[in-house]
């Protein structure tokens, strides 16, 4: 005992010196901000630009540092040749340049996750120093060099994969944490795999496909800096909810530049948080919508019915048919969207009434005369309204809007549907908008043009800090007399005021939505739409995406039930496919009764491996009362697995109409088990920040909780055979990390029950 004791005060040292050196680099990062800050706009534009340079810089520097307090270092690899190499979240190093800190994305760190005994990489023994705030609380150490038992090495601190055992019991926190320190070799080479190409990663449940999608998206930025900083990572997630869950990931790997949205935020500015029929998003899901699209701007480029007479300056002219329909095609010529090819018509059009008016008129008109004239017929009522009805100037809102609430327009553009399917999509004047309506509406966006957006927002944000500017100098003339009366707050705020772009990468790209992206990472893609895809690869020419799904818990009617017909269509099977086969999550118990449940319903699963056993992880619980059966197993559930500092998460999954019930049961047993009214409060109005919560299947979409309280699987399959809501129960069964209690008084699905 007394070696352990020893080993863990070395390594205490080893982490204080690390923490200084960060305290130290902060503190750097700070001060050099700080001096940016107060040197003010002055000298040339270029040292303006360089001064705001800096500032991005230093301002993003702090927040890396920031943002890697917690388990800073976590690993050390005792190498053949006698070097220690300390891994954690970031690379550090002395004032001269030896390295303190490897990063656990640099090749050097490669070896913490993939060195075994049967290849060691040159690694005698991997250490895992685990630590709580700066304090090393414990180290287990896994020996790859037998010999070396012999040569000192201590073997009471020797241990098997405890680490990450010991990740997997710990409580949820509606928060997701890294697994950075307990990476596993699958899911390295997945990590450290190339930036070109398009990457699915399909693995089933608790495989830790998002874990790796977001390590390997701060893999990519560490690996290719250049290349990404200028273009920016997208990260697209299924819901609001995930994005909560997952938002401190990255951060805590050390990058803060990433941007995160689901395909409903996917056009700046727009919301789009109604729900419709699963029937309907299914026919906005398809990739018809891109010629339908087309078809709907073309019709506002029209030659009239007859010419148009017009008088101008007491002379009649006429908007001739033929004048409308070589204009328009001029305007075409341009290759422009619809909105921003309309001045070449306008202009064409109205050059072709100046020589009518010239041959009406006989006259000679200089070009002060034309000028004039051009400005009248610009002005004229009438001109006006017979050249916006031959070229119509209109938002994507507009023109979608009017698809779904006008009959007439819907079948003159999407001439492919039934009858029965343009009733699905009629909707009245001022509906509002769903996720389904996003991709066609970014799809109208590309073809009618845009506007400017990030202009709009440089100049909000740039406003936003003059105001503090100007009330913080405000303060300290108040403070400090400064002045002497002499200066006023708006005088001394343009000292030290910013002068160039406010925005940072993230947040221009956020703001438009015709940025190009260097990577996209794709979250739950399995439940994307063709339309939804279609937008998405638009937005990454390179064709560099990572994918992480898996088609077995598609819910979406609108999803995928194979990468084959969701991607060949917008990769032209340009991608390639790593699996993930070992649960790491999900109980072994739990995880064998859900792939008896998919195989029977016929689900295409991959093959899948639990990681670990729990006695007891799987309880069926008959009941005549499911509701209030439910209720009390929650409960009893969140004594054992609810903690007062906020830890431990326990979901009651049912079918959405035994919702509301389930939560009004809930809602008289939990201020007893949490200790407080405002904790059940928040279990029935907020879910999303509860302890304790009921929700639907869907809701739980790339979440995972200590235990779950499964109601009624039969309700949550609803319609029996191919059209059942198979995925929904899959998803649902497979979200614990500890417990699944099914109630239940239905006969439960074939599979749940195992018959050997």
């Amino acid at each position: 005992m007394a070696g352990r004791q020893d080993e863990l005060a070395r390594e205490q040292e080893v982490v204080d010196r690390l923490y200084a050196r960060l305290d130290t680099l902060r503190a750097s990062a700070r001060a050099r901000l700080a001096d940016v800050r107060r040197s003010g706009p002055s000298g040339s534009p270029q040292n303006r630009s360089e001064r705001d340079a800096f500032a991005t810089l230093y301002s993003d520097r702090a927040a890396r540092l920031d943002a890697v307090e917690d388990r800073l270092a976590f690993g050390r690899l005792d190498l053949d040749d006698g070097e220690q190499r300390y891994v954690g979240r970031i690379g550090l190093t002395d004032d001269e340049h030896r390295s303190l800190l490897t990063d656990w994305r640099a090749p050097a760190a490669q070896p913490f996750y993939r060195a075994t005994a049967v290849q060691p990489d040159g690694v005698r023994r991997r250490r895992h120093v685990v630590t709580a705030g700066r304090t090393v609380t414990g180290i287990e150490d896994e020996l790859l060099d037998l010999d070396a038992v012999t040569d000192g090495i201590d073997a009471t601190t020797l241990s098997g994969e405890g680490a990450l055992l010991a990740s997997l019991a710990q409580r949820r926190t509606g928060r997701m944490g890294d697994i950075v320190a307990t990476i596993q070799a699958e899911q390295d080479r997945i990590v450290r795999d190339e930036l070109a190409g398009a990457l699915v990663v399909q693995g089933g449940p608790g495989t830790g496909k998002t874990a790796v999608a977001l390590h390997r998206a701060a893999y990519l930025l560490y690996a290719h800096r250049r290349l990404l900083e200028r273009s920016g990572v997208l990260l697209v997630g299924p819901s609001r909810a995930f994005l909560r869950y997952i938002d401190q990931v990255l951060p805590s790997l050390g990058e803060t530049g990433v941007v995160a949205t689901t395909v409903a935020e996917l056009v700046p500015g727009l919301r789009a948080d109604a729900v419709e029929d699963g029937a309907a998003a299914e026919v906005k899901g398809r990739l018809l919508w891109r010629d339908a699209v087309r078809r709907a701007v073309r019709a506002r480029e029209r030659v009239p019915a007859a010419d148009v007479p017009v008088r101008v300056d007491g002379v009649d002219l006429r908007i001739r048919r033929r004048d409308v329909r070589d204009a328009i095609a001029r305007a075409r010529r341009t290759h422009k969207p619809h909105n921003e090819a309309r001045p070449t018509f306008v202009r064409e059009m109205l050059n072709r009434l100046v020589d009518q008016y010239r041959t009406r008129t006989d006259a000679e008109l200089s070009d002060h005369d034309v000028a004039v004239l051009l400005e009248d017929l610009r002005s004229d009522r009438d001109v006006r309204v017979a050249l916006n009805l031959a070229w119509f100037p209109i938002s994507a809102e507009k023109l979608v809007s009017d698809l779904w609430a006008k009959p007439h327009r819907l079948a003159q553009a999407a001439p492919e549907l039934s009858a029965a399917e343009r009733l699905l999509l009629h909707r009245a004047p001022g509906f509002p908008w769903t996720e389904a309506d996003v991709p066609i509406l970014d799809e109208a966006a590309e073809l009618l043009g845009e506007d400017d957006s990030v202009a709009k927002a440089e100049a909000r944000a740039r406003e936003a800090a003059r105001v503090a500017e100007v009330e913080y100098a405000r303060r300290v003339l108040e403070s400090s007399g400064a002045g002497g009366g002499l200066v006023d707050a708006e005088t001394l705020a343009s000292r030290f005021a910013e002068s160039g772009p406010l925005l940072t990468t993230a947040e221009r790209a956020s703001a438009d939505r015709t940025w190009t992206y260097g990577h996209v990472v794709v979250d739950e893609a399995q439940e994307l739409s063709p339309m939804a895809w279609h937008a998405i690869v638009r937005r990454v020419p390179t064709r560099s995406l990572t994918i992480v799904g898996d088609v077995a818990q598609t819910s979406s009617a609108a999803g995928a039930r194979s990468w084959d017909r969701a991607l060949d269509a917008v990769l032209g099977g340009h991608w390639r496919i790593a699996e993930l086969t070992v649960s790491y999550r999900t109980p072994a118990a739990v995880a064998d009764a859900a792939q008896r449940v998919a195989d029977a319903a016929g689900l295409p699963t991959s093959p899948l491996t639990a990681a670990r056993d729990l006695p007891g992880a799987l309880v069926l619980a008959p009941s005549t009362d499911p509701v209030d059966a439910a209720a009390r197993a929650a409960a009893d559930l969140a004594k054992e697995h609810v903690g007062p500092d906020g830890a431990g998460r326990v979901a009651v999954v049912a079918a959405a109409g035994t919702v509301p019930g389930l939560r009004a049961a809930l809602a008289d047993l939990l201020p007893a088990v949490l200790g407080s009214e405002e904790a059940a409060r928040l279990a029935v109005q907020r879910p999303e920040d509860a302890q304790v919560t009921v929700v639907t299947p869907r809701d739980t979409k790339g979440l995972e909780y200590d235990a779950v309280v499964l109601v009624e699987p039969r309700d949550i399959v609803g319609a029996q055979g191919a059209g059942g809501r198979w995925g929904d129960l899959y998803v649902a069964m497979t979200r614990p990390t500890q417990r699944l209690v099914v109630v239940h008084a239905h006969e439960l699905p074939a599979g749940l029950v195992h018959e050997g």
